[in-house]
């Protein structure tokens, strides 16, 4: 990318950011932003890791976000509903695609009685954004603001935290088997980083940067290795067993392929994003396996919650990957109690 190309996104993105371009759009804007919705090219072919249930009808659909970049989603429905039905968003893993684990949430969901959307959060899959293969704390978090029921999935868990925490229209937010990325990126796992690390870290990314402009392309970061060793991390193979295995492998998905850009960790580095979590004053439930490498994210996020509408659930024996597609495991039947309390 040449630096004249580089200096107008920068530009574009800064005047969308500005002033709350989405409240007080002209018509010939809004017109604007539906075109490059229905622009995205979106495959009509179940495609899914998992099957489509019979009790719920399916269709594509696309929305933009208040940065004016287009999203493709998944919409599930109770079949033969009518009338109005409290919606649901719901996003992640992070690096994954909608076809993964955040459909089947969306799916059992409206096999609950909700109308559910699992989308492509921007940058990836097949929603719009340039460069591809990004992840913003700020724009991210703007992705989920178009439901009033979130749920977040690992890394989209701390994500729908935040946007728990800045929009009140937000009444419910479930964070499955969460991951606080910007704790990870800035102290390692188990935060074993110190700060001498975090700056070598970040003389890293500084000159990843440079190499990326000086090719014109950005350069990947790598999803999970196509082969891991016999002694590595359990949470490596965990990892693995889901994205580069038939169970949750999908073409679209980072984490089953070539992974983020290397530069992506850039603004994770220098942001918290739970930093305002114990002010939400929206009920939240939060769902972790007893035996996932991550739990600690969600035992410390839960001791900033406030208030008495706020849950902890623990699921025994459960690891992390337990709680993207294990039917006889994820907690559906309680998450849809919250949502429908929540939503009275």
């Amino acid at each position: 990318m040449n630096a004249r190309r580089f200096l107008a996104i920068v530009l574009t993105l800064l005047c969308l950011a500005a002033g709350g371009a989405m409240a007080s759009a002209s018509a010939p804007d809004k017109a604007s932003r539906a075109e490059r919705a229905k622009e995205l090219a979106m495959t009509s072919d179940w495609d899914k890791t998992f099957a489509l249930s019979d009790k719920v009808s399916h269709r594509k659909a696309s929305f933009t976000n208040r940065f004016g970049i287009a999203l493709a989603c998944d919409v599930y429905e109770p079949k033969g509903a009518s009338g109005k039905l409290p919606a649901i968003a719901v996003s992640g893993p992070f690096g994954a695609v909608k076809e993964q684990a955040s459909g089947l949430y969306a799916q059992a969901m409206a096999e609950r009685g909700f109308v559910a959307i699992a989308f492509d959060p921007s940058f990836t899959g097949e929603s719009g954004g340039e460069p591809r293969f990004v992840a913003s704390p700020d724009i991210n978090t703007e992705d989920f603001s178009a439901a009033i029921g979130i749920i977040g999935i690992c890394g989209w868990g701390g994500i729908a935290l935040n946007a728990a925490a800045v929009d009140t229209r937000i009444k419910a937010t479930v964070a499955s088997t969460m991951y606080d990325m910007t704790r990870v990126t800035a102290r390692g796992y188990f935060d074993a980083m110190d700060a001498k690390g975090r700056q070598e870290l970040r003389r890293q990314l500084s000159a990843q940067r440079t190499a990326d402009a000086r090719a014109g392309s950005f350069a990947l970061a790598g999803g999970v290795p196509d082969k891991i060793p016999d002694d590595a991390p359990f949470f490596v193979k965990d990892y693995y067993d889901y994205y580069k295995t038939p169970r949750g492998y999908h073409a679209r998905s980072l984490n089953s392929n070539g992974g983020w850009n290397k530069t992506s960790a850039i603004s994770f580095l220098n942001a918290k994003l739970l930093a305002y979590s114990g002010e939400i004053e929206s009920a939240v439930l939060v769902v972790h396996g007893e035996k996932a490498h991550s739990v600690y994210f969600s035992r410390d996020a839960f001791k900033q919650l406030k208030g008495d509408n706020k849950e902890l659930l623990i699921i025994p024996g459960a690891v992390h990957t337990d709680l993207y597609d294990r039917l006889d495991v994820i907690p559906f039947d309680r998450m849809g109690a919250f949502f429908t309390k929540a939503f009275k």
